[in-house]
């Protein structure tokens, strides 16, 4: 009897162990926006590098000009690139014209250093206007919010930023951060090493969308992307 029950036991451990591993895995895009910022955009690429993890980066036309190198490394080491406007102007404070002569500058400077136009667009905080968005340069862009959302930008305290997201964190998430500080850099790495060890997986934002089989449309606003149970 022991004997069989053992040999069950054998059997079954393979399957066991795929449906423990199928059900843990979890996926999440870390994004970052404002930069390139320099130092703290490097020191952040560093680190990504070293843990294999690739994010979604929303840069401003004005610091790409500033960090043209930082710009380009960041997409010849397979990052995500999407604009996040030229001047960094809340969307509500400008007029339809001087929204689109933005982005057209912010997709262009873009175009010109990495040789690709951006994919995603995401709004300085998220403020938007579908109807106005859709008469701009950037018409044909996904507009890409997050669901999870730390204040790191008001934060000097990296473990308290680690804390906010490890927390909340959930299959299919968008994590907003800005790679702007010490303290949002360290608290990306906090963020990264604790939930890897819950079993979750770092991807893309548009890797992400796939992963949910949700196909991104320009003119239409997405926040996070469920996945099925």
């Amino acid at each position: 009897m022991r004997k069989w029950i053992l040999g069950l036991i054998l059997c079954l451990l393979p399957f066991m162990g795929q449906n423990v591993a199928a059900e843990e895995v979890k996926y999440v895009a870390l994004t970052f926006d404002d930069g390139p910022s320099g130092h703290y955009t490097t020191e952040l690429l560093d680190g990504l590098k070293a843990r294999g993890i690739k994010a979604s980066f929303f840069l401003c036309g004005y610091r790409i000009e500033q960090f043209p190198n930082l710009t380009r490394r960041i997409a010849e080491e397979g990052h995500e690139i999407g604009t996040h406007s030229d001047a960094h102007r809340f969307f509500n404070e400008m007029s339809p014209t001087e929204i689109c002569e933005d982005l057209s500058r912010s997709v262009e400077k873009l175009q010109s250093i990495t040789g690709h136009r951006p994919a995603l667009l995401r709004p300085p905080g998220g403020i938007y206007d579908m109807q106005v968005l859709r008469n701009t340069a950037c018409a044909d862009l996904p507009v890409i919010l997050w669901s999870v959302d730390p204040d790191d930008w008001c934060c000097s305290n990296s473990e308290t930023i680690a804390k906010r997201v490890t927390d909340r964190a959930k299959n299919g998430d968008v994590i907003l951060m800005h790679d702007m500080s010490e303290s949002s850099v360290k608290a990306a790495f906090k963020i990264i090493d604790r939930l890897q060890a819950k079993g979750f997986r770092f991807v893309t934002v548009s890797e992400l969308a796939a992963l949910s089989n949700t196909e991104l449309h320009g003119g239409k606003a997405y926040s996070r992307f469920p996945m099925e149970e």
